[in-house]
């Protein structure tokens, strides 16, 4: 049977170009800061200390859906899976040397890298690598992070090279995106150890006060500058600063041009967030149940103000559930569909009887970025006679009562793709999906998204996706507004951090200059 070999890529791999995203590009500071990726030389040892505005989620257990984006994006330090992605978004080695696949794309194959090590000093196994994936893909959990999988087995091999069999039960040309779930050993309890394969380990937890990791000795691939890293959960925004200020705190991720026009003795880089902000609607609330409504409220929201007045412009509009860097989906045309008309948004409302229409926004209150944007959005709407209040709420209480018990009218937050794949931000709004918090339900939606994910051939499975993304903005299914603009803070003694075009923060990259 024909293979095709992992150098070649093809149509398998996504690879996302970050032209569309400022990259490590510094902000300029009063003082002129430098960019903190080109000054010094690089050195091995030190510590880093990073804020952080939420704790990682209580498990840590990589094959438990993670409801904290930040606990992913750490994690990232101290997991791998068989491929990983990079600084380019470009699927690459990890536990596995090289793959194959077959032309019908329904049986992948993994040799896995020789005397790859864990945390706990053991060495890797075909035995921990299926249990791994079978235990990701459900086959023992009942809770599957990877669907479709019929089978997983290690293939009988030669001294030197080491296999897994990984069977579907329907062709997947995505499924490589998938295996970035972390390979762990299988005589653990991954929930209350984390052990694998990173360049960092985990060695400290303080709940609601610090994680703390620490440099990988035994790392089979490019060692880690640093000795150690060491977050500090400092859910206050304003406090964060003023640790930054102070010295206590020499890194933050995630901040917004208002937080870090104080910091002007720090270098300042500007990324993407790699996440779809945007007002999401309830569509089980009675009013949002009618298109008109939730189109009104799209006519009446100004995207480019909330920028503007929030942002000092800094952000990228988005039209639909795709953001810039996935550069093959995104479908800038879509940002135009609702071109701010008050008038427009007045008759929907009426027609719908809603036009005195009110309801809530729900936003997480350690998360500046989304309270600022709901400030703006409450002003806009008055102008159509729409009252919104906005309901603050901490982290925790908003995972489990609008996020999990999709107990909101509306929320303002940011959803991000836990891979490189454009089903990594497009599954959740299928009918049944259990991640649609938003209960949108279209039965053209679930019809294309199917289409999609059962065709193997590239350009067709494009052409759906773009279709799912043009649906999710003509019904309206929430008002969609911006990838934030996101500012690193990083002390100048330090150097070397990188964007990645999803949720991720590598600290392997940094160091301390000489």
């Amino acid at each position: 049977m024909k293979k095709r070999l992992f150098a070649i890529a093809l149509s398998l791999i996504l690879v996302i170009s970050l032209a569309a995203c400022s990259g490590n590009t510094p902000k300029d500071n009063e003082n002129g800061g430098e960019n903190s990726g080109s000054t010094g030389e690089p050195t091995y040892g030190g510590e880093l200390i990073v804020g952080v505005t939420t704790d990682l989620d209580a498990s840590l257990d990589p094959h438990v859906s993670s409801s904290s984006a930040g606990t992913r994006e750490v994690l990232f330090n101290i997991f791998e899976g068989l491929v990983k992605p990079d600084a380019e978004g470009n699927l690459i080695p990890a536990v596995a040397e090289s793959y194959s696949v077959n032309d019908t794309a329904d049986e992948y194959t993994f040799v896995l890298r020789e005397g790859i090590k864990f945390h706990n000093g053991n060495e890797v196994t075909t035995r921990d690598v299926v249990y791994s994936l079978s235990r990701a893909a459900g086959l023992t959990t009942g809770e599957p992070l990877v669907s479709d999988v019929a089978g997983i087995a290690a293939v009988e091999a030669d001294d030197t090279t080491r296999s897994i069999k990984v069977t579907l039960s329907a062709p997947d040309t995505e499924f490589l995106a998938h295996v970035t779930t972390a390979i762990i050993p299988e005589d653990i309890d991954p929930a209350t150890e984390a052990v694998g394969t990173g360049p960092f380990k985990l060695t400290g937890r303080t709940v609601q006060d610090n994680i703390v990791f620490e440099k990988f000795e035994d790392y089979w691939g490019e060692p880690a500058y640093l000795d150690k890293v060491t977050l500090k959960v400092i859910d206050n925004t304003e406090t964060l600063v003023m640790s930054l200020k102070s010295g206590a705190v020499n890194m933050a991720t995630h901040l917004i041009s208002s937080q870090v026009n104080e910091l002007t003795d720090m270098n300042i880089l500007e990324g993407s967030s790699n996440a779809v902000q945007a007002l999401y609607l309830n569509n089980d609330f009675e009013p949002f149940k009618d298109i008109r409504v939730r189109q009104a409220l799209n006519y009446a929201i100004d995207q480019q103000s909330i920028l503007d007045i929030a942002f000092d412009g800094h952000g990228s509009l988005l039209g639909s559930s795709m953001f810039p860097a996935f550069k093959k989906y995104f479908m800038p045309e879509l940002n135009d569909l609702y071109p701010m008309d008050q008038e427009k948004a007045k008759e929907l409302l009426l027609e719908a009887g809603q036009s005195d229409l009110k309801f809530s926004i729900t936003v997480p209150s350690n998360m500046q970025q989304h309270v600022d944007t709901a400030q703006v959005i409450v002003e806009q709407l008055k102008a159509v006679g729409v009252t919104a209040t906005i309901n603050q709420v901490e982290w925790a209480t908003w995972l489990e009562e609008t996020y999990r018990g999709r107990k909101f009218e509306s929320t303002i937050v940011s959803f991000d793709a836990h891979g490189v794949a454009a089903s990594d931000l497009l599954a959740r709004f299928q009918s049944d999906n259990g991640k649609n918090m938003i209960n949108f339900k279209s039965e053209a939606y679930d019809a294309k998204y199917k289409e999609a994910t059962s065709t193997t051939d590239d350009a067709a499975q494009t052409a759906a996706f773009k279709e799912c993304e043009r649906i999710l903005a003509e019904e309206a299914a929430n008002v969609y507004i911006q990838d934030v603009a996101s500012f690193v803070a990083l002390s100048k003694e330090f150097a070397g951090f990188q964007f990645y075009p999803l949720y991720v923060c590598d600290f392997a990259t940094i160091y301390k200059t000489a």
